[in-house]
């Protein structure tokens, strides 16, 4: 399994780079978000990579990220979604805000990318939202402080599950200022949005 590739980018396109490594040219198809990352041609690069093997075909995926190319992984595990979708999935935004997304619930996001409609949408979130925490690196968790025998506030909840999706505490703290709602779900859904407006 071809799991990194470095070298000279050697071809960059819209949804494809060649990786020139040791003589030999790797082409890897790419997210909008990927190539966003990927510096011109004849200077050097590392992505993250996944292969996939067909009867008639290899297919290599690139990725900026490790937390991209997990992404991807769970996205496939998804029936209906293909690798030229997840790639559609990953070029919507960072890795962070898709998996917020997820998190919050907000399949309207998905229905927005090419090739996905309400119900695939709908089955992102249904079978993606418990997987999401495994998607990158574990931030440092500040412990939510409950009174003996009382439920965490729902704004410590969110507060929380900011912190875990990557946002630092003063971004989580600014997000959820005048967030609204009664839940933890609510509060992050209307944080993630307004992080996006402010994007």
């Amino acid at each position: 399994m071809i799991a990194l590739v470095r070298g000279e980018v050697a071809v960059r396109r819209s949804d494809h780079v060649v990786v020139l490594c040791d003589g030999v040219g790797y082409r890897a198809a790419v997210s909008a978000e990927t190539l966003r990352n990927v510096p011109p041609v004849g200077e050097q690069v590392t992505l993250h990579a996944h292969l996939i093997v067909r009867d008639d075909a290899l297919a290599l995926y690139g990725f900026h990220t490790e937390q991209e190319r997990d992404l991807f992984l769970m996205l496939l595990s998804v029936q209906a979604v293909g690798p030229k979708v997840a790639l559609a999935v990953l070029s919507a935004g960072a890795p962070r805000e898709l998996i917020g997304a997820i998190a919050a619930g907000d399949a309207v996001r998905f229905q927005a990318v090419p090739g996905i409609g309400k119900r695939t949408a709908e089955r992102i979130i249904v079978e993606l939202r418990e997987k999401v925490g495994a998607a990158g690196e574990e931030p440092a968790r500040i412990p939510i402080v409950a009174r003996r025998g009382e439920a965490p506030h729902p704004r410590m909840l969110a507060r929380e599950g900011l912190l875990e999706l990557g946002y630092a505490p003063d971004e989580a703290e600014e997000l959820l200022c005048d967030a609204a709602g009664d839940s933890a779900e609510e509060l992050i859904g209307y944080a993630l949005r307004l992080a996006r407006a402010g994007s």
